[in-house]
């Protein structure tokens, strides 16, 4: 059975940035602004008309994606980073809202059959014309949100799409930091610079090419300057799937102000003893959090390569004033259910 929500679960929603739940928690709208497609297009309903922030369900306003008739329609939202998604909001169109009856929210990270049918969010059994329901997911990972209408002769009209993560990081909810910032590092091997470590992929196919590589030389290293500082309180580290996982056996993740020694000589956070092939693994901060603006992996030890496919960062900072929430940081009512 369906049930209502937003009267137990929500408060308030910022239009189309962020939520906020019953505990206060501030959450992100990801897919705000983010790439989207679709099975095919109407002419003034491109995928993208779903991600931009605008619930307006009139069509004539140019602000919802419309398919044509075809049969399985299907529209997509490619996030750029892996999330823990636990909510997708949906607006339907105030006319024709029958349209959207039974169609599918799935959730993965393969683009196959166009990201459909991985993970199964919700059903959506009726939206009335003009409003915005909200879909709780079972903490579904992916990065791709799909809405898939399954049939013949369907059509596929969505005025506005949000994506709301939980991502943990010693219990809050906060963005990858390092999605932000900007990389260094000590040496470069071919075009595998710092900033592939941080491109939102955790691709571990190195000759996919989103993957960072340093020569061969003593104490690599590998910076992230969050360019403020944060109280960090948990590092992601995505390691090479192909081969050389022991590579990274014994790097150290060292976080602080100091941009002496390349920021090598700020306080550790963690080390990493082990991590397998193609695997990702969260180091939580020794001591709970670390202050800094630079985040530093390094390999101690002469005749070392450093090679990181994804390196996210997590912290205990909140999101609370109006002054950080941006331009559309305006609080309304929410009279969504679902």
């Amino acid at each position: 059975l369906i049930k209502h929500i937003l009267t137990t679960y929500l408060l308030f929603l910022l239009t189309g940035e962020y939520l906020f739940t019953q505990l206060g928690v501030l959450m992100q709208n990801v897919a705000l602004s983010r790439t989207a497609d679709q099975s095919s297009s109407h002419p003034d309903g491109p995928a993208r008309n779903a991600v931009d922030g605008n619930r307006d369900p009139n069509f004539a306003k140019g602000s919802c994606s419309l398919t044509h008739q075809e049969s399985n329609p299907w529209w997509r939202v490619d996030l750029q980073n892996v999330y823990t998604v636990t909510a997708v909001m949906i607006t339907n169109r105030n006319e024709f809202e029958n349209r959207l009856d039974g169609a599918e929210i799935w959730i993965g990270n393969s683009l196959e059959d166009n990201g459909a049918k991985k993970s199964r969010c919700a059903i959506i059994s009726h939206i009335p014309k003009g409003r915005t329901f909200y879909f709780p997911c079972s903490s579904t990972e992916g990065r791709y949100v799909t809405v898939f209408l399954p049939g013949t002769k369907k059509i596929l009209t969505l005025c506005d799409v949000q994506v709301f993560p939980l991502d943990y990081a010693d219990g809050n909810h906060v963005p990858n930091l390092a999605l932000r910032g900007k990389a260094f590092q000590s040496s470069t091997l071919s075009n595998h610079d710092a900033s592939r470590a941080i491109d939102g992929r955790r691709d571990s196919n190195y000759g996919d090419g989103f993957c960072t590589h340093t020569l061969e030389e003593t104490n690599p290293w590998w910076r992230l300057d969050l360019r403020e500082t944060h109280a960090v309180t948990s590092v992601k580290v995505t390691n090479r799937g192909d081969c050389c996982a022991q590579r990274l056996d014994g790097a150290e993740i060292r976080i602080g102000n100091s941009a002496e020694n390349n920021g090598n000589d700020n306080p550790k956070c963690a080390s990493i003893s082990h991590i397998g092939e193609g695997k990702t693994v969260t180091f939580y901060c020794e001591g709970g959090s670390v202050m800094g603006r630079f985040v530093n992996v390094i390999i101690p030890g002469p005749n070392n390569y450093l090679t990181l496919c994804e390196v996210e960062v997590y912290a205990a900072d909140r999101l609370t004033n109006q002054s950080r929430l941006g331009p559309r940081g305006v609080l309304q009512c929410g009279h969504n259910r679902a």
